[in-house]
């Protein structure tokens, strides 16, 4: 399995428009996908106060690679999400096995 992170920061006056299309666009866009095994959305803390974030699980590289394009290493951001965004990263994870308790 591969975990997909995406982190984007949003300016502070478009938070609600942009958590609100976040949820419209780009959820279903990810949701829809062949190969996916997971998508969490999360919004920003006190600590990190424009940080927003997509973590998605994905069986293979093969399916994201036909969600992303052969750069997938690189952030794909949905049209009109554009103009929310100041700075954006995406990173991948091979995940370890753990034991469930």
């Amino acid at each position: 399995m591969i975990i997909r992170v995406f982190t984007t920061e949003v300016y502070k006056e478009l938070h609600q428009e942009f958590e609100a299309k976040f949820k419209e666009i780009s959820v279903p866009l990810v949701k829809g996908q062949k190969g996916l095994l997971g998508l969490e959305i999360a919004k920003p803390t006190q600590w990190n106060p424009n940080t927003y974030a997509m973590i998605s699980k994905w069986r293979r590289e093969e399916d994201i690679i036909n969600f992303a394009g052969e750069n997938w290493n690189e952030a794909h951001i949905p049209s009109g999400m554009e103009k929310f965004i100041s700075d954006c990263a995406v990173q991948h994870f091979i995940n370890i096995e753990i034991e469930q308790t």
